[in-house]
């Protein structure tokens, strides 16, 4: 049986109260992204007694389909390329963008789905993420973190993170907001992107940032530091 998102289903397993209890499951799996496995026993309990039970046991397994999950990476040096070796072991479909041709190529990125070398808005103007999106803005400097980040708070992306320090931070909140972009927009973005492991290379720091995508990814219950919390709070009150 196929639940859609709209509650919609597709064949059946009898209908019931059995099938509404792994319709509920269903549609909870949506959005845990976690399998489950339910059991009924028809035997003994008056509530699946419809007259038409022929009694037993049932047992049912839930899982989500999940859709593709697209990493946006802009910028194509160390960090960028050690993410993406890391990201594309975790199975996500990664697209490379920077405006270095000698970077962003196919020799340096044999696996990636799809890679624009290109100025960041001719290429941003190509691109629709979608909420099932993750965007890490790693480019060479602060101007063309600037400028992808217009763009990336824009969309509907499920991620957003951008590599930098807090100062750094600070300075391009500022310019956006006086662009007219939104303290809440500029909120959803976890910066200094990863999680603090105390990385300090480009593959650690690359396993920092894969660490807090899968924790998004599968609803990680220990909570991850949205813009690191306090400091994302700190922040926003400067603008």
């Amino acid at each position: 049986m196929l639940v859609r998102d709209d509650g919609t289903i597709v064949g059946t397993i009898g209908g019931g109260c059995v099938e509404a209890e792994v319709w509920e499951a269903a549609r909870e799996t949506m959005k845990t992204e976690k399998p489950k496995t339910l059991h009924f026993d028809l035997n003994n309990n008056p509530k699946y007694d419809t007259g038409l039970v022929c009694g037993g046991t049932l047992e049912v397994f839930v899982e989500p389909i999940l859709a593709v999950t697209t990493l946006y990476i802009f910028g194509a040096g160390h960090v960028a390329w050690s993410l993406y070796k890391v990201a594309r072991i975790a199975n996500f479909d990664v697209v490379i963008t920077d405006d270095r041709e000698s970077y962003a190529n196919r020799e340096r990125f044999p696996d990636a789905r799809d890679i624009y070398a290109d100025e960041y808005e001719r290429v941003m103007t190509q691109l629709a993420p979608n909420e099932s999106s993750y965007i890490v803005i790693v480019t060479r400097g602060h101007r063309d973190d600037m400028r992808v980040l217009r763009w990336a708070a824009e969309t509907p992306a499920r991620y957003i993170g951008m590599i930098g320090s807090q100062r750094k931070t600070i300075a391009i909140y500022k310019e956006l907001e006086k662009e007219g972009v939104s303290a809440e927009k500029l909120a959803r973005v976890y910066a200094p992107v990863g999680i603090d492991i105390g990385a300090i290379t480009p593959e650690e720091i690359a396993v920092s940032i894969m660490a807090e995508l899968i924790a998004i990814r599968r609803h990680s219950p220990t909570p991850v530091p949205h813009m690191k919390s306090a400091k994302a709070a700190e922040i926003l009150k400067q603008l």
